[in-house]
């Protein structure tokens, strides 16, 4: 079994920085893919930003240039910088990870519990 735990969230005024991160644990073989989700209300959860073991970078067109991600393969952490907040980028955010467990020849994803994220204007 595999848990995610993020940590970071909060109020913060438009144009503000906050920074996410979440760790991994557990019966962890290797992870694949880290990525952050959003979801505001009313609306389906989207992918924020995704980073490989690698360290190949996506970012969904609205955060690009705001948000970083990045990861600590070792501790199997990620992390997302979020720079010049909007009132839009409010959303609970959730930390999502596609992870080989010992023992196991597939990956599966585990989601975080999400943190709370809001921006006022």
């Amino acid at each position: 079994q595999v848990q995610l735990v993020e940590s970071g969230g909060g109020l913060v005024q438009t144009g503000g920085s906050l920074r996410l991160s979440c760790a991994a644990s557990g019966s962890i073989f290797s992870i694949n893919a880290m990525g952050w989700y959003r979801q505001a209300p009313g609306k389906q959860r989207e992918l924020v930003a995704s980073i490989t073991s690698g360290g190949s970078t996506h970012y969904t067109d609205s955060v690009k240039g705001r948000f970083t991600i990045s990861r600590d393969n070792a501790k199997n952490t990620v992390s997302l910088q979020m720079n010049s907040l909007k009132p839009e980028d409010t959303a609970v955010y959730y930390c999502n990870a596609i992870v080989r467990e010992l023992g196991y020849s597939g990956d599966y994803e585990y989601w975080g519990q999400g943190t709370q994220v809001t921006v006022s204007s």
